[in-house]
């Protein structure tokens, strides 16, 4: 038995499909540079028409915010500065294209691995997955193609690419199995978009396994059989059965609402990326949109900074989608690792905790006011929330209350109708402002806990790097005393605190946050049905205090030990 992370929950037994890409042999020779120019053109040309077909694949299936990959290597394929560099070693050196692209790449991707900053790193794997495709397209080799499979498989790799990701066949493709990776990789995010099991971490299964052996791929205890016996295919056929049967009885939640046993209740809400995600949340029993992600529509802008009308109507389209159900959306929380085709940001030390989000906002203003106009303009058509990102101080949030005021002043003047019960409040995830909420829900409409940066913030640990992955602690006592700060603070003032981090979602989270006292959970949307049925089966009163208990232990394990007894 091999033992990995289970990324997206679910049984699968099925055959192998090893995920085996072409070994190119790469050699220097003398070429003919013209020819070989004409050569690398039309591989630039397919290349760029392989990613389009993946990404029209892969949009039928993913969300805005898994799409925005391809956006990049459609952005890096049609780069001149790559092709400029290969064309200039053919011409200079009389070399073969594929050795004058293997040799660019090299250097770029070595570039990219050696910097500090996390974003930049991973852009190396872009960079790999961009000019492996495009070195496959010089030597005429197809590279396998996942929306191909024609058989039930489970797919065995050492990783799995956004390109192999987005082009899974869903149908046929029961699971998949990765030699590395963590729960936040990317690929573990697709699984989950995808609704498949998955399990990733699971080292030497390369070793252990080839295309057409049998697994069993038990995606809930990240176990994985190899050729299992017939009596382990009944027991797991059995337990992939109750799965199955369990998940189709969340279905009658749908329209149920969210509380405990003792009474209390508290909102199930969905994260989005675009209005293509507002069917997902509402089929899930969604009680409204928690976290509307505004930088995606700027991401997939293609050479400016989206206008006022663009922007209104994604708005709006959302507001609409959600019949009469709250919408929170976040402004412009970009910087750090989201980038912009169409704007350089300076360079920093450190890109993280520099200019992003609500600061790059406030430094520009009239790119901010655009963005406030189109959101008030919205609110006429729905139930809004609007939340600053990244909110460190009070004068922060003042200064961007005053500008949102100043908007909403003009769009009167001008008779341009707005909402009238509009709430406007902030994100809590960097520490200052979970030690400051009892002074800043004095001013906000509501909080909501942004824990993803809140843990690697206050444990000062990057969640995507692996050596300090360990120190990506949730239910830590210390994390669990700056959410416990953020809601007896907006408490204390009459308002509501929120979550919009993965912690929202968290099985194990869940019965602490709700005994902690937070009103609004909220999670990508195939994650709503499973909470709901957690928070019916719980007294609140019981969680009430299981959570003081926690808040007194030392460590994570503790914590996790006492949610064992106690749930």
């Amino acid at each position: 038995m091999l033992k990995g992370i289970a990324a997206s929950q679910g049984i699968a037994i099925a055959k192998v499909y090893k995920l085996e890409p072409p070994v190119l042999n790469i050699v220097k020779r003398d070429s003919n540079p013209q020819e070989e120019l004409e050569k690398l053109d039309q591989a630039f040309t397919k290349t760029i028409k392989d990613i389009e077909k993946i990404k029209d694949v892969a949009s039928k299936h993913l969300a805005a915010e898994e799409l925005a990959i391809f956006d990049a290597h459609l952005m890096m394929a049609n780069d001149p500065e790559l092709r400029n560099q290969i064309e200039a070693m053919i011409k200079n050196d009389n070399v073969n294209a594929d050795y004058a692209a293997d040799a660019v790449a090299t250097q770029m991707i070595a570039m990219f691995e050696s910097m500090d900053n996390e974003y930049f790193r991973e852009r190396a794997a872009d960079v790999k997955d961009v000019t492996y495709r495009l070195n496959c397209n010089i030597a005429g080799v197809e590279i396998p193609n996942l929306s191909t499979l024609d058989e039930p498989v489970i797919v065995v790799a050492r990783d799995l690419t956004p390109s192999d990701t987005g082009s899974l066949n869903k149908e046929f493709a029961k699971g998949f199995a990765t030699e590395i990776g963590g729960r936040t990789s990317h690929s573990a995010i697709m699984a989950r978009s995808l609704e498949i099991p998955a399990i990733v971490g699971a080292k030497g299964i390369l070793e252990a396994v080839k295309t057409g052996d049998v697994l069993v791929l038990d995606a809930i205890n990240g176990e994985i059989i190899v050729n299992p016996t017939e009596e382990e295919i009944k027991v797991y056929t059995e337990k992939k059965e109750q799965f199955e049967t369990e998940k189709e009885a969340l279905k009658a939640l749908k329209d149920q609402p969210s509380i405990s046993k003792d009474g209390h209740k508290v909102e199930l809400v969905g994260n989005i990326g675009s209005y293509n995600d507002v069917q997902g949340v509402l089929d899930n029993g969604g009680e409204g949109v928690g976290l509307f992600r505004t930088e995606f529509l700027y991401m997939q802008s293609e050479d400016d900074f989206p206008d006022e009308e663009t922007q209104f109507n994604a708005y709006k389209a959302v507001l609409e989608g959600m019949k009469g159900k709250k919408v929170v959306i976040r402004t412009l929380d970009i910087g750090g690792d989201k980038k912009l085709k169409y704007y350089t940001f300076d360079e920093e030390m450190n890109p993280f905790l520099g200019v992003r989000a609500i600061r790059f906002c406030l430094m520009k203003k009239d790119i901010f006011r655009t963005q406030l106009r189109a959101l008030l303009r919205a609110s006429a058509y729905g139930q809004l929330g609007i939340m600053f990102p990244m909110i460190a101080t009070l004068n922060e949030f003042r200064e961007a209350k005053q500008l949102y005021n100043e908007e909403r002043e003009k769009l009167i003047q001008e008779g341009i109708p707005v909402g009238d019960n509009v709430e406007v409040g902030i994100m809590v995830e960097i520490p200052a402002a979970a030690v400051l909420a009892d002074r800043l829900a004095r001013e906000v409409d509501f909080f909501s806990i942004g824990t993803n940066d809140l843990i690697q913030y206050s444990m000062a640990a990057d969640r995507m790097s692996e050596p300090v992955s360990y120190l990506y602690q949730p239910l830590n006592p210390s994390i669990l005393r700056l959410v416990k700060m953020a809601i007896d603070g907006a408490h204390a003032h009459g308002k509501w605190c929120g979550m919009c981090g993965e912690m929202a979602g968290d099985e194990m989270a869940v019965p602490l946050l709700l005994g902690l006292g937070l009103d609004e959970f909220s999670m990508s949307a195939t994650s709503i049905l499973k909470a709901r049925k957690l928070v019916t089966e719980l007294s609140y009163e019981e969680m009430k205090e299981v959570a003081n208990e926690a808040l007194n232990l030392d460590t994570m394990e503790e914590v996790e030990e006492l949610l064992k007894k106690k749930i």
